[in-house]
């Protein structure tokens, strides 16, 4: 008894059951920090495989975080006025999954080692839980994470030393979760809780993947792509054509139709069939995301394009359709010089989240405004200012129905009105081409609110401060 109840007091272990029990996955309860290939070892190459990657099993995990929030579930339960006793099947758990590469996390000093100095790091989010009583017609919402964009509520699933662009590399590594994830969906975890045993099933949403990750794992071509666009079924001319007026659907039928017609039909004039959303495909496809948008990467994409506005604006480029690279290189010296002068906002080789920030404000067009020569111009750049801070809030709102109604009724007319000014006022930029993630923040917006209730939420800004601290602990 007390051996049981010692083991029952250790930190990550508890004991569980699935029902039916997961296909090729070990009953055991106690199981720690494991070796991520799972038998992929052969997938990897030119590194030691026993180094590469450690992560823990995928339902152990679950079970863990759910397990710590056992009394934010109780106290869920008593303030909707039911009994514990009345609870104990129905409990419907929301998962945010994220993956992202971390770029370089070498040591600065010393030999290097055997491992690739980069890593990705893989790691979910309980966002929420409802449960429909036995008793009860309608769901009740038992417990919503309150800060779905922090670190803190980030549980790291497996850490791996890999580039993320390899992609035999990424998929042997994160093969097995996918294994586990399809597994854990098809059956129903009873756990105890306050000495019943509960019930619970879990639905899994992949919203926490930046923009290269998704395409890398889709098989996708890269971002500039005149063919494929991650969230709808429009290709780049469109996009151009029609900035604000497309729908999300998702793509994995259509592009695993594609492939086939491409390996039963292994000629080139296939390709002329196909549609051009299609067109882009690779036959690499890994895994399924959830079609989402990153309130932080919104941000970054569209201080990057308003950067290179202003840049344009100073001198006029309209007069010069085609200056030289000293030219455009002493516009870019100009304008940093301005900015830094009257902002203290240093350069940056590439746009970041605070960079963006700090330049999306009234206050750094008004500064920008003093280099541009003609007042038509200059009123077109606060007009654009004023759309864009009437839509950032939501974006950025983890409940924007509630945070920022008004701004979310108007955001369709907005968006529009943005759109408009671009191809309009500024049409010597964007004739023809639209990134692809400026065409998500203006023209999906409002449906991904619809479906899921927010971006801000679901979006990936836990994760880059958690690569933060993960540097700063490797350091350490």
């Amino acid at each position: 008894t007390l051996r049981a109840a010692r083991k029952e007091l250790l930190p990550g272990f508890h004991q569980f059951e699935w029902q039916p029990a997961l296909k090729n996955v070990s009953t055991s309860c106690d199981v720690g920090i494991i070796n991520g290939l799972s038998g992929w070892a052969s997938s990897v190459d030119e590194t030691p495989a026993d180094t590469i990657t450690r992560r823990f099993r995928y339902d152990v995990a679950l079970v863990s975080a759910l397990t710590d929030l056992k009394e934010d579930l109780m106290e869920g339960l008593r303030g909707s006025g039911m009994e514990d006793s009345a609870c104990t099947s129905g409990f419907r758990v929301m998962i945010r999954e994220s993956c992202v590469g971390m770029g370089d996390v070498s040591e600065k000093h010393g030999g290097r080692p055997a491992v690739p100095e980069r890593a990705v790091r893989f790691f979910f989010t309980i966002m929420s839980v409802s449960v429909l009583a036995d008793s009860e017609e309608d769901k009740i919402n038992d417990f919503t994470e309150p800060k779905p964009s922090s670190e803190l509520s980030c549980e790291t699933l497996c850490l791996v030393f890999v580039d993320e662009s390899v992609h035999q590399t990424l998929t042997a590594t994160l093969g097995p979760f996918w294994a586990e994830r399809n597994s854990i969906k098809e059956s129903r975890l009873v756990l105890s809780i306050r000495g019943l045993g509960r019930s619970s099933r879990f639905h899994f949403a992949g919203t926490g993947y930046d923009e290269r990750m998704i395409r890398e794992m889709e098989g996708l071509e890269a971002s500039e792509s005149v063919y494929v666009f991650t969230a709808g079924d429009c290709s780049g001319g469109d996009r151009s054509q029609n900035m604000a007026l497309h729908w999300i659907h998702s793509k994995r039928d259509h592009s695993m139709n594609g492939i086939e017609i491409g390996t039963t039909h292994p000629f080139s004039v296939f390709v002329d069939y196909l549609p051009d959303r299609d067109k882009g495909m690779s036959d690499k496809i890994f895994m399924e995301n959830h079609p989402m948008m990153d309130a932080l990467h919104c941000d970054i994409n569209i201080g990057n394009e308003f950067y290179k506005i202003l840049h344009d604006e100073i001198e006029v480029v309209l007069q010069s359709l085609h200056p030289s690279r000293e030219d455009r290189r002493g516009l870019r010296a100009a304008l940093d010089k301005q900015v830094r002068k009257k902002m203290n906002l240093k350069p940056v080789m590439r746009m970041n989240g605070n960079y963006a920030r700090r330049l999306m404000t009234e206050e750094a067009v008004e500064v920008v405004c003093e280099l541009v020569p003609s007042e038509e111009r200059r009123e077109a750049l606060r007009e654009l200012m004023r759309l864009y801070l009437q839509m950032k809030p939501v974006w950025r709102a983890s409940c924007p129905a509630k945070e920022c109604p008004d701004q979310l009724c108007r955001y369709s007319f907005n968006s529009q009105r943005f759109a408009d000014l671009l191809s309009s006022t500024f049409k010597y930029r964007y004739n023809g081409k639209i990134t692809n993630y400026l065409h998500k923040t203006l023209a999906h917006v409002p449906e991904i609110i619809e479906r899921d209730g927010s971006i801000g939420a679901w979006a990936s800004e836990g994760n880059e401060s958690a690569n933060k601290l993960f540097r700063r602990f490797r350091k350490m």
